[in-house]
């Protein structure tokens, strides 16, 4: 192997890496105002046909559920109120096809006793874990956990950013 062909197979793997990352970095942007705007099917197709999204409130299996809560009444509420959901920018670990992402969220609302103020409802850790399918990528899972000061929260966040 030449040198120019190992810097040649070095930087294509560089860019791959990029791309890589940049795709899941707009998987995870689309989330929020896909779900702030009511767009059941965006919100759906970000994951997997039997993903899941697991939550304090409970967990969502596949993307029929996912679209349900997108369209319940509680989601609709929030959103006809006046809601964000918000996402710091993620850590991205990539191996081959599956890659692991791992941010903070909150839920910020209308506050109803401060008709030009808002609040936030709540602030969890993330972990997205994604699968590489046909060049696209998809959520596997998400995992959210409130940060109010249970270990399991801090020790989501701790997995995505350790050895």
């Amino acid at each position: 192997m030449t040198d120019s062909t190992a810097l040649i197979e070095s930087l294509l793997a560089r860019v791959e890496l990029l791309e890589d990352k940049l795709a899941i970095t707009e998987l995870l942007t689309a989330y929020s105002p896909a779900v702030d705007s009511g767009c059941a099917d965006e919100v759906a197709n970000l994951w997997l046909e039997d993903g899941v999204y697991d939550v304090d409130t409970g967990a969502m299996h596949g993307r029929g559920e996912l679209r349900a809560m997108v369209k319940s009444d509680a989601h609709q509420n929030w959103i006809m109120n006046g809601a964000a959901h918000m996402m710091t920018p993620a850590h991205i670990r990539i191996d081959g096809n599956t890659a692991v992402a791992t941010c903070h969220s909150q839920l910020i609302i209308k506050d109803p006793e401060n008709p030009k103020g808002f609040k936030v409802l709540r602030i969890t850790a993330n972990r997205w874990e994604l699968v590489k399918n046909d060049g696209e990528w998809k959520v596997k899972l998400r995992t959210n956990s409130i940060l109010d000061g249970r270990p399991e929260a801090r020790a989501l966040l701790a997995a995505g950013v350790t050895s």
